[in-house]
């Protein structure tokens, strides 16, 4: 979806389920930026014209190959700890991710995925058939929202870690499901922290205003919308949401995305999860799903 909301041009990033191309796009290249930092340091100053490497520079491309290696094994095991805990999340109108809150089949997404569903197919990483899910409740205002499955399932809660100790220049991954590539990963920093962003209405819903917004060069496409926005240490500190809309390209515009902080999507993930009416997936609901327009 890429419907700006106002002038602030921001869009959410839930995939409509018919006509979807695929679309190119970068996050920041933080492997790039840490050989060339480590190169530029590497070699001494003092060094004449045609001699050979000093004793400094001898091991530098040893040093870099091995820094870079280093690097690419904690994103190997952040995504090998945190993906089996993002889901694909399917409705009749579109489709976007979600992230399992806990051992008794809670996945919390944006309110915005959900739509006016109530009912939903889920489908995680390794699945080879959906499995069925119900709406436990909805809080409009902050954009989130907790479907249920059984939990029989197997679903696997995810880590989550606190927003607070998010800060400018952390690598970050994006886990989800852009354009309906369940599991995708993109890889960026975070660019800013403690943001305010307006998003845009959507049909019977007024716009809501998400404070404190963690703000993301990683690549957030529509799909993303209820993934996971993971830090390098392993746990979820986001929940990507919003995209910014380039409106003279017509089209978003690359490596500016927002997540709503992991703190506010557990507290509230939680609060709907004890106190939303929905029963288990497998008998359906008992009542109506608590439709809320804010839980702070």
């Amino acid at each position: 979806m890429s419907r700006p909301a106002r002038p602030g041009v921001l869009a959410h990033s839930r995939a409509r389920r018919l006509g979807q191309g695929l679309t190119s796009g970068c996050a920041a290249g933080s492997v790039a930026a840490i050989i060339a930092v480590a190169g530029c340091g590497s070699f001494s100053s003092g060094t004449a014209a045609g001699a050979g490497p000093t004793p400094a520079t001898a091991g530098a491309p040893v040093a870099v190959a091995a820094g870079a290696a280093s690097l690419q094994q904690a994103f190997v095991t952040v995504i090998r700890r945190v993906r089996p805990s993002v889901v694909e999340i399917r409705t009749a109108t579109g489709l976007g991710s979600g992230v399992v809150l806990d051992g008794e089949g809670d996945i919390v997404t944006n309110a915005h995925v959900v739509g006016s569903a109530s009912t939903f197919q889920v489908l995680s990483a390794s699945s080879t058939r959906p499995v069925r899910a119900v709406l436990v409740g909805v809080c409009r205002g902050d954009d989130l929202a907790v479907i249920k499955v059984g939990a029989d399932a197997g679903l696997r809660a995810a880590p989550f870690g606190t927003s607070a100790d998010v800060a400018v220049g952390d690598i970050v991954l994006a886990i989800g499901s852009p354009l309906g590539l369940g599991g995708s990963v993109t890889e960026g920093i975070v660019s800013a922290v403690r943001k305010s962003v307006a998003e845009p209405a959507e049909p019977g819903s007024p716009a809501a205003t998400l404070p404190g917004a963690i703000q993301t060069s990683a690549a957030i496409n529509p799909g993303n919308s209820g993934g996971a926005l993971v830090g390098i240490g392993g746990e979820v500190v986001g929940i990507p949401t919003l995209a910014a809309v380039n409106r003279s390209a017509g089209g978003l515009a690359q490596g500016i995305g927002f997540a709503i902080p992991a703190g506010a999507a557990v507290r509230i993930g939680r609060r709907l999860a004890a106190n939303g009416a929905a029963a288990g997936a497998g008998r359906g609901a008992s009542n109506e799903p608590a439709v809320l327009p804010g839980c702070g």
